[in-house]
């Protein structure tokens, strides 16, 4: 395993580059190119803004940022599960003629979508700033949140990548996967809200610790417990090596898959 983390290692100008391509190759054909990075969330906070402070009034003091700041980190989650099932199969030039780690794609997949989660918490943090304040002394809490989010997907994206390439059906049914993960997610809802009988399967999600922690510290501007946070890292760390030696034992026969 270490000869192999070395390997992706030496490729790093490899993986910036992919980063890049990617980041740009976004919104590379619209007017606007990469300011969309910021308009995206700007508009849905606005949305989100108006449907639940007119239409679907919620009991929750500002909802609209109770929602939005365990929402950018959740997307961030779901594009890098989505983008990493289909990162090995929508390369099939480069996995038969060039040879580089193959373990490279899905950790520039996960890096593209956490960086660009990172780009869209600016707005949060703009609008948490002039809507109800922060507690500068609580921001670097999201340091390790981040890291947690990051060694997660990554995890999760080899081993998806991977098995997409030997079973297809597999990009359609995570989007199924990752809609149920959202609703078990307290993205939407405080996990207090959760019967007693069923919270232990809340605690036992690996993003129920993320989000929460965005929340403690932009919305309730409060220190999380990072007891939490240790599990996931620790869930996170298990599902990299799982994924490491699966994709290793996997990518064998992409070229002959592909």
């Amino acid at each position: 395993m270490f000869k192999s983390v070395k390997e992706v290692i030496e490729y790093r100008e490899m993986i910036k580059m992919m980063i890049h391509r990617d980041l740009r190759g976004r919104y590379k054909a619209s007017v606007l190119g990469f300011a969309w990075t910021f308009i995206n969330p700007f508009l849905q906070l606005l949305i989100y803004s108006f449907v639940f402070s007119i239409i679907l009034r919620s009991n929750i003091e500002k909802y609209y940022l109770f929602l939005f700041v365990a929402l950018i980190p959740w997307l961030g989650m779901s594009g890098s599960v989505m983008t990493s099932s289909t990162c090995i199969v929508s390369h099939p030039s480069l996995i038969t003629k060039i040879y580089f780690p193959r373990r490279v794609l899905p950790l520039a997949a996960v890096a593209t979508n956490i960086i660009n989660m990172l780009l869209c918490m600016i707005v949060v943090l703009v609008v948490c700033l002039f809507g109800i304040g922060l507690e500068f002394r609580y921001l670097w809490y999201l340091i390790p949140a981040v890291f947690v989010e990051f060694i997660l997907a990554f995890g999760i994206g080899l081993i998806v990548s991977s098995l997409t390439v030997y079973f297809r059906d597999l990009e359609h049914i995570l989007s199924i996967f990752v809609l149920m993960w959202q609703f078990v997610t307290p993205i939407m809802y405080p996990l207090d809200m959760v019967p007693e009988r069923f919270r232990m399967v809340f605690l036992l999600n690996p993003m129920t610790p993320v989000v929460t922690i965005f929340r403690d510290v932009l919305y309730y501007k409060r220190a999380p417990e990072l007891n939490s946070i240790l599990a996931a890292f620790a869930i996170g760390i298990v599902f990299v090596v799982l994924g490491w030696a699966l994709f290793g034992k996997l990518e064998k026969r992409f070229a002959e898959e592909l």
